[in-house]
């Protein structure tokens, strides 16, 4: 059964939204503003969407936000649980329905896509680190499985798009600073002219961190070049580049080390200096033809390589890096057609991208000194998929949706280093994803719909290593996911209320799970398991310059199966999921750009190990933006803002490690910060 809501929390919640639902309605009501998605391939508006998708514009990316972390942004879509934000050396850890919530660091079973270029490698992996949320214009969220539209390890989508100049034009220029020794200056600058348009983003973060050895810093440059040729076709060239000299790794403490000081370093991490430093650089080159014969064509390849070392905090094996190459393309062809009398939009196309990682591993000993090597290989990935989608128009008001999509994935190991015997090994994955939805739009601005797709997953390379030694584990197998779903979603114009409500249910068999031995983690296919929930969002103009948004999750996810040679897990609760959060965002907006945004963050309690031995209590957060702008003269315009986090100081975590070896769970979150900026636009 699902869990109340805390009485507490509930109060609290009452206490916001009573009295503005008290209030008249408001004077004047426009009608939504039509929204499209094309996060699932095949363009639609919203309301015509048979699929649990949230947006999320530049305002509220952007609005008194730091930019720095994903979180900050996609705090308020339900079902979307993400943790963190305070580790850069570990990355953000982003969980959908309960998709990615294994990940012992960085982004695992979820497709993250930027710009139209994969950031979730061939073998289902992803990095945050080079998303530049400076020059992001929107988000889409599709929020469940769909391989039917990526392939491997589409637990869930994020869809960044980032400015061409073509819209917002101008130059801003930002500085912030903040506790614990945040710094951030970021420039950007846009427009266009003739058949010409460009837009180039520039920033520099430092942090100090909340604990001892978490500092970082970082710079990134994204960019974006595009050449209208006429005849409705265009050229557009993307540049992403990052360099990460350093971020450090805090490590996990042991529930005493929390009592003694929540801004310690785990023993092992300043001993050995634990930290990461990056390189990467992106190119990416893309056509689109909106006349290709009586339909349109999209062309789009990019290539990319990453530079990466890393001293883990344990004493061992524990320096590794890699040098990446990475690249990919992929055609789409988008047409309307007539079926006999009915009408038929669909999109067919290919995708095929290849990752090839020169991986190297050292020893190193209790002094931080860097000793013999302990592995050295080659691991390269290779996908291609084959799809394609359709909505066939039944009546006016029902839609028929259906995809189908084939995968092919190679994971192959060549290991030079055969000292511990020869670890080379190949595996092949040949995968079938379907998806079938009906939309149905009982009026022009209010839709229901049923959905059901399916969804794959491999093993990671790190995933594959076999227990018994050699080469590539035989007996670990992609995991697969059923997702079913109800929803509602639609606008209510007397109130000036939009509403997104969706029932979920998803069965995964054959679960890939880890498990310790002799010290280090492994994976096997431990069994099936249940996630089952409700997601509600409602977005409330109750007067000219008041809105209410509220985002709320309710779910289940626990081990229908799940069994290791020695214990049992059946009907337990899987590790790192809270099952209830709700968000609440009430926002002022004065005339010119005066605005003040309360939020409240409840993240309900989790567990932290496979048994349930260890809990996490809940906790909820509030967190303050207010801002002002001035304008100077001409098309000047001065803004400040400020934000405050966890405004009333409570203790919490800001990642729990699963399964932590010698009971490390717990990473701490800052109490109390506060960080502000002035913004120069002309």
């Amino acid at each position: 059964m699902y869990k109340l809501l805390p009485p507490s929390l509930m109060l609290t919640g009452l206490a916001v939204s009573s009295p503005l639902w008290a209030q008249s309605e408001p004077s004047s009501v426009q009608a939504l503003p039509t929204v499209e998605v094309s996060a699932p391939r095949l363009a639609r508006e919203l309301y015509a969407t048979p699929a649990a998708v949230s947006t999320v514009d530049q305002e509220a990316i952007s609005q008194g936000q730091q930019r720095v972390r994903l979180d900050e942004t996609l705090v308020g879509v339900p079902g979307v649980f993400i943790q963190n934000r305070d580790n850069f050396a570990q990355g953000q850890r982003i969980a959908i329905r309960g998709f990615g919530a294994r990940a012992p660091f960085g982004v695992r079973g979820i497709t993250v896509m930027v710009d139209g270029i994969p950031y979730t490698l061939p073998d289902g992996q992803a990095q945050l680190d080079a998303i530049d949320l400076d020059s992001a214009e929107r988000i889409e969220v599709i929020r469940g499985p769909s391989s039917v539209l990526y392939g491997n390890a589409t637990g869930g989508v994020i869809d960044v798009t980032t400015a061409d100049g073509r819209e917002n034009p101008g130059t801003r220029l930002r500085v912030e600073a903040g506790s614990d020794g945040y710094r951030k200056a970021s420039l950007q600058t846009g427009g266009a002219q003739g058949d010409w348009s460009h837009n180039v983003s520039f920033s520099a973060l430092n942090v100090d961190g909340y604990r001892d050895q978490s500092s970082t810093e970082k710079y990134l440059l994204n960019a974006k070049l595009r050449r209208e040729l006429g005849s409705e076709r265009a050229l557009t060239a993307i540049v992403n580049l990052l360099e990460n000299p350093r971020s450090e790794d805090p490590g996990a403490l042991n529930a005493g080390e929390v009592t003694r000081g929540r801004h310690q370093a785990a023993p092992n991490s300043l001993a050995l200096d634990a930290r990461q430093n990056v390189d990467q650089q992106l190119i990416g080159l893309q056509y689109e033809d909106l006349s290709a014969g009586p339909g349109e064509f999209y062309l789009k390849g990019f290539i990319a390589r990453r530079d990466f070392e890393q001293q883990l905090p344990y004493i061992g094996d524990s320096r590794l890096g890699y040098q990446r190459d990475y690249m990919g393309a992929s055609a789409e062809y988008h047409h309307d057609i007539m079926l006999g009398e009915l009408p038929l939009s669909y999109v067919a196309g290919v995708d095929a991208a290849r990752q090839s990682d020169d991986r190297f591993r050292n020893d190193v000993n209790a002094q931080g000194v860097v000793g013999e090597q302990e592995a050295d290989e080659t691991q390269t990935a290779t996908s291609a998929g084959v799809f394609a989608q359709g909505d066939l128009g039944l009546t006016e008001q029902v839609t028929l949706s259906l995809g189908a999509r084939f995968d092919r994935v190679d994971l192959e190991v060549d290991d030079r280093y055969l000292a511990d015997g020869d670890q080379s090994g190949d595996r092949t994955f040949n995968e079938w994803s379907g998806s079938a939805g009906l939309s149905y739009r009982y009026r022009p601005q209010h839709q229901m719909y049923i959905n059901t797709g399916t969804a794959f997953e491999t093993p990671t390379f790190s995933e594959f290593a076999n227990p018994a030694g050699g080469g590539f584990n035989p007996s670990i197998e992609p995991q697969k996911a059923w997702n079913r779903e109800v929803g509602m979603r639609g606008y209510i114009e007397p109130l000036a209320m939009d509403y997104d409500v969706a029932l979920f249910s998803v069965r995964v068999r054959d679960e890939l799970v880890p498990f310790d031995e002799g010290g280090r983690t492994f994976y096997q296919n431990a069994g099936d398991t249940n996630r089952d929930g409700l997601e509600l969002s409602l977005g409330w103009q109750f007067a000219e310059q008041w809105r209410l948004n509220s985002a709320l999750t309710l779910a289940r996810y626990e081990f229908d199966e799940f069994s290791t040679p020695s214990e049992r897990f059946d009907g337990n609760r899987i590790p790192g999921l809270p099952e209830q959060t709700w968000v609440n965002q009430l926002t002022w907006e004065g005339l010119t750009h005066r605005f003040a945004t309360l939020e409240t963050q409840y993240v309900g309690d989790m567990v932290a190990d496979n048994a349930n031995e260890t809990e996490i209590d809940s906790y909820w957060l509030v967190n303050l933006r207010v801002g002002d702008g001035w304008q100077l003269g001409g098309d000047t315009l001065l803004n400040a803002y400020v934000g405050v986090r966890n405004l009333f100081d409570e203790e919490h975590y800001a990642n729990v490690r699963l399964n932590g070896t010698y009971g490390r769970y717990y990473e701490p979150a800052p109490g109390r910060s506060v960080y502000g900026g002035l913004e120069v636009r002309f």
